[in-house]
């Protein structure tokens, strides 16, 4: 019975604040102990991640909360942090530009491609009901056309 006493108050504590230390300081346990029983006992560790689980939702209630209380105070940091996370427009955005070097094609590789572009072409034209730009189309085809049977621009291409 001790045992059951000890490990509902560890819970406890954990539901509280969800750092598996601090809930076994304040319940009188090791972390050696919880980390036993949480191997030994499945049923244990299901308790466990629930409570950790509850606890981080706490958490995040309270430190919410805050942020909230400090944006009422036109605190900037906690302005900026809120709409980071909860506006599109706000958010970080990571740009990447590259050079890509333009690979010269194989015959069957070119051939591939432009099948390729004619069945987009037909599946997107199914799709939109016949309101597919066809000059683009015709204009991708013709740049893959362009190219000779090595894979590079033919002299007469427009490229």
């Amino acid at each position: 019975m001790r045992i059951n006493k000890k490990r509902n108050e560890f819970l406890e504590q954990l539901k509280k604040i969800p750092i598996i230390s601090v809930a076994c300081e304040k319940a009188g346990l090791s972390r050696n102990t919880i980390y036993r029983w949480r191997k030994e006992d499945g049923d244990f560790r299901k308790i466990m991640e629930t409570a950790l689980v509850e606890g981080e939702a706490l958490v995040n209630d309270m430190s919410e909360s805050q942020v909230l209380t400090l944006i009422k105070e036109k605190n900037l940091s906690a302005i900026c942090l809120w709409l980071r996370h909860h506006h599109p427009t706000y958010r970080n955005r990571l740009e990447v530009t590259a050079v890509v070097p333009q690979e010269e094609l194989t015959p069957e590789q070119a051939a591939l491609v432009r099948e390729a572009l004619r069945l987009s072409a037909t599946h997107v034209d199914i799709i939109n009901n016949n309101k597919i730009n066809h000059a683009e189309q015709q204009n991708n085809i013709e740049k893959i056309d362009g190219l000779d049977d090595q894979g590079s621009e033919s002299p007469n291409s427009n490229n």
